[in-house]
């Protein structure tokens, strides 16, 4: 069973996901900073593939984008970080970025780059869902990779229906009308009710504007679990001990 699936299956409520930029705050971090989070007790971990033309990311992740590319970042690397991370940890493993960004490395070397490495899943936000069906769904099933799409609150109960159908792993529900790093989380009661009504196959987390433990637990209370990105990367750009930053964090989340 996929990691991912393995997760929601043994802790289907409170599961905390932590999103972070390959390459950030320095060049060799990844492996560090999976560590340090699995040992914090996260649940699951975004990667995020950095990229120079984000569509949704606010400007904490598009600054860490922007200076993990600088540091020297590229896809390459990231598998070769990724290369022995499984004799260290099972916690499931994301790598969330763009389309164009598999395409140009090549969808089927993608994949099977990342299942080499132990990748559970990815999650590509302008990845068209017909073009997934055709395209990509083939080769993430071989490959055992799930792949999570978006739904917002402006989806219509159809569109919801037929995303989640198409995704595998969880559904991504993002909390507003807005990019990544928003302060605020509004009206989660009533976007979660609807969602539930809906009675969807995937586990759902909410993402965009979780940033706290009172925002986190807004989003578990209508949902398996949440997404934290753009205050995580905040935590990481702090001067202390890349351990220390990493703990203090997850702790004061889960407080």
């Amino acid at each position: 069973m996929n990691r991912i699936d393995n997760l929601f299956k043994n802790k289907p409520s409170d599961v905390l996901t932590i999103y972070f930029t390959a390459g950030y705050p320095n060049l060799d971090d990844t492996g560090s900073i999976i560590l340090d989070l699995a040992k914090a007790g996260v649940d699951l971990i975004e990667i995020g593939m950095p990229y120079s033309d984000p569509l949704a990311d606010g400007p904490v992740i598009q600054a860490s984008s922007k200076q993990a590319l600088k540091n020297g970042m590229n896809l390459d690397l990231l598998f070769d970080q990724l290369k022995d991370i499984r004799s260290k940890t099972q916690v499931p493993l994301l790598l969330m970025g763009y389309y164009n960004q598999v395409i140009q490395y090549g969808l089927e070397p993608f994949c099977k780059k990342a299942n080499q490495v132990g990748v559970d899943g990815v999650i590509l936000p302008d990845l068209p869902l017909d073009e997934y069906e055709k395209l990509c769904a083939p080769l993430f099933k071989q490959y055992e990779l799930t792949c999570t799409f978006l739904v917002t609150p402006s989806s219509t109960d159809e569109r919801i229906r037929e995303i989640d159908a198409a995704s595998s792993g969880f559904l991504y529900a993002v909390s507003s009308h807005s990019i990544t790093g928003g302060d605020s989380v509004n009206n989660l009661s009533n976007y979660g009710s609807r969602l539930a009504a809906l009675n969807l196959k995937n586990p759902i987390q909410v993402g965009f504007g979780i940033h706290d433990a009172k925002s986190f637990q807004a989003a578990t209370a209508i949902a398996n679990g949440g997404i934290i990105g753009s205050a995580f990367i905040k935590a990481l750009s702090k001067e202390e001990l890349l351990g220390n930053k990493i703990r203090s964090f997850v702790e004061g989340i889960r407080i």
